[in-house]
């Protein structure tokens, strides 16, 4: 089984029949129908992938589970009220099902990671919010994330509602406290089990951060109540987790399936909070087939009053990540307590809010309390903000109380994507107040912060004594799909008031174009002038935003970026090169993925031929 967080495409991956005659520039064959119903690049090489089977219609579960079954497709979830079911199987073995005129796509159970984590209440004037007794009594913040302490005295018993969703497979954990992939009640989102424990740390703490900011007693709406889901699995793959034994992603069927959940639930419910995020998008991504995926589960939301608040994310980049993206999501970036954007954090006119997102000290478990930075910080402050929104307007619209929170927020202007945007900083005590519109704050432009990889979640990983940086060149192998990483974040607790915040990884600022032979002297052995850490960093953020590495190539760590920068057997080779440089080129500060793009379609094609291969790495190295 090989994890692949969000695919954003849905082009067909290519399996030509010998009699279709080879192309010599057209990387994309014709597609049959079956075909034309699978994502690209699914479980190539003969490996199985876990992958999400949409169907014509729920009452479909049961013949197409059958014939599943009869094509040795391993059906491991099928949840009766919901249009899809999730099984694992070899690209045949789906090509095959896909077949099935009941089956209308298959794509990879794609999976997404918690936003990296990094006075907050009073810049927002949630301070003048208390005095004034509104404080979101009556209504309900629902998290979505990874579980939460259930006895932490920040809560003091306003814990509303629990649930799990947590895909199982092999190597893949359940969160859930009785060890199936789903469970409701109480106790179902105990972030203090034995499976979020990983050498000593809690892996499951990021949620009690983010419901504490939300509606801790110190939080911004502390007399909401609290429904908590747990929609995270335990990931053991040190591929996955970039060397740590453990880390945590949540499977893409484990969110549709919460975000339904949410939607049946009859508690005033102001906001569900989603601090986490995958893939970036300089666009609205609606149209898209992951953005398809999202958009119906927040309109739904949307329609039952409940606005959808999630991370823009940290990767100091001009648009936001999945879901994010989704133009009817409630996208949050993140500034600091000098009224100035984080020099983490997304931004440009697909953000909503910022919200305070640096230096912020909120519950973690064991009764403790740490400090984190991130846009996962900011937004429950725009979660918890609009509890105290409709708590005190329990009648008017939440879109509605959207838009007054935009109106009064504090102007923030600044260039992104080469235009003027202009992005309100939250400011629920000048909704409540009915404040005019604010003065704004010109944003100056920022270089953005020097790479940090400090943010794991896991122990610290262990030198892996058979991933020596070998000088020689070793060409790499046509592997089979593996996960991408995980941007996680360092856990710091401890009791004091004001202990010290994780950094966040991020984008550099140098874009200097290098070619792959300067890549490859700076990655072997601490030869170059950029630090180890800093390379790990932007291995980290290709995988994020790339489709191809470590999806195919492998190349999560040092050792093997240096053999895929050095490999030049086969034309895949040669074009995984190519892409690894640009892609390095683009994590150290350089613009512009639109060939990158599509030269990684050709790559995920199962059948491109030579002459396409060689076209593409052609391409890619001209916009060296």
């Amino acid at each position: 089984m090989r994890f692949r967080p969000l695919i954003v495409s849905s082009i067909v991956l290519a399996l030509l029949s010998a009699s279709v005659p080879a192309f010599a520039d057209d990387p994309t064959p014709t597609p049959t129908p079956s075909q034309s119903k699978l994502e690209e690049g699914l479980a190539l090489d003969g490996d199985t992938t876990r992958a999400i089977v949409e169907l014509t219609d729920a009452a479909q579960h049961e013949p197409v589970a059958g014939a599943a079954a009869a094509q040795s497709v391993d059906v491991l979830l099928q949840p009766q009220s919901q249009p899809f079911m999730v099984v694992e199987g070899t690209a045949e073995e789906l090509a095959r099902l896909a077949e099935d005129p009941r089956v209308t796509s298959i794509h990879r159970d794609r999976t997404y990671a918690p936003a990296e984590v990094g006075s907050n209440i009073t810049q927002i004037g949630a301070d003048k919010a208390h005095e004034k007794n509104f404080t979101g009594a009556g209504q309900n913040v629902v998290i979505l994330d990874t579980g939460i302490d259930r006895d932490h005295p920040y809560f003091a018993g306003r814990l509303a509602g629990e649930a799990c969703f947590s895909a199982v497979e092999s190597g893949v954990e359940s969160l859930c406290p009785n060890g199936q992939p789903q469970q409701t009640g109480e106790g179902a989102a105990d972030a203090t089990t034995a499976r979020c424990l990983s050498g000593g740390v809690n892996l499951c703490e990021h949620g009690t951060h983010v419901a504490g900011i939300a509606a801790g007693s110190g939080g911004v709406a502390p007399g909401a109540g609290i429904i908590a889901v747990q929609v995270f699995s335990r990931v053991n793959d040190e591929d996955t987790c970039m060397g740590e034994s453990s880390c945590l992603l949540a499977f893409e069927s484990s969110l549709r399936l919460a975000m339904d959940y949410v939607t049946t639930l009859t508690q005033p419910i102001a906001a569900v909070n989603l601090s986490l995020g995958g893939a970036l998008s300089e666009t609205d991504c609606d149209a898209t087939e992951e953005g398809a995926v999202f958009k119906p589960k927040i309109d739904a939301l949307l329609a039952k009053g409940i606005a959808t608040v999630v991370a823009a994310g940290n990767e100091f980049f001009e648009g936001a990540s999945y879901p994010a993206c989704v133009s009817s999501a409630v996208a949050v970036g993140a500034n600091d307590g000098a009224d100035a954007i984080a020099d983490f954090s997304n931004r440009g006119s697909l953000v909503d809010f910022f919200a305070p997102g640096v230096d912020i000290q909120s519950s973690v478990p064991d009764n403790q309390m740490a400090v984190h930075s991130g846009t996962s910080m900011a937004t429950p402050h725009v979660a918890g903000a609009l509890a105290l929104m409709k708590a005190a307007s329990p009648q008017t619209p939440i879109a509605d109380l959207i838009n007054t929170l935009k109106t009064t927020g504090r102007p923030y202007q600044y260039e992104a994507n080469g235009a003027q945007v202009t992005t309100p900083r939250l400011d629920v005590g000048a909704a409540l107040a009915g404040t005019a519109t604010q003065p704004p704050i010109s944003q100056a432009p920022t270089a953005g912060p020097d790479p940090d990889p400090t943010d794991g979640s896991g122990p610290t990983p262990q030198p892996d004594p058979t991933d020596e940086r070998d000088p020689a060149p070793v060409p790499t192998s046509s592997a089979t799909p593996v996960p991408l990483p995980t941007v996680t974040v360092t856990v710091t607790v401890t009791p004091t008031p004001a202990p010290s915040a994780a950094a966040v990884c991020t984008r550099g600022t140098a874009g200097a174009r290098m070619t792959a032979g300067k890549w490859a002297v700076e990655i072997h052995r601490s030869s170059g002038t950029i630090p180890d850490n800093t390379l790990n960093c932007y291995l980290k953020l290709i995988g994020k935003a790339s489709k191809v590495f470590p999806e195919l190539t492998k190349a999560s760590s040092l050792g093997k970026a240096y053999r895929v920068l050095k490999g030049t057997k086969t034309t895949r080779d040669k074009l995984d090169g190519a892409l690894l440089t640009a892609w390095l080129n683009w994590a150290h500060g350089t613009n512009g993925t639109t060939v990158l793009t599509a030269a990684e379609k050709v790559r995920l094609s199962g059948s491109a031929s030579k002459a396409a291969l060689k076209k593409a790495t052609k391409n890619v190295l001209r916009s060296l």
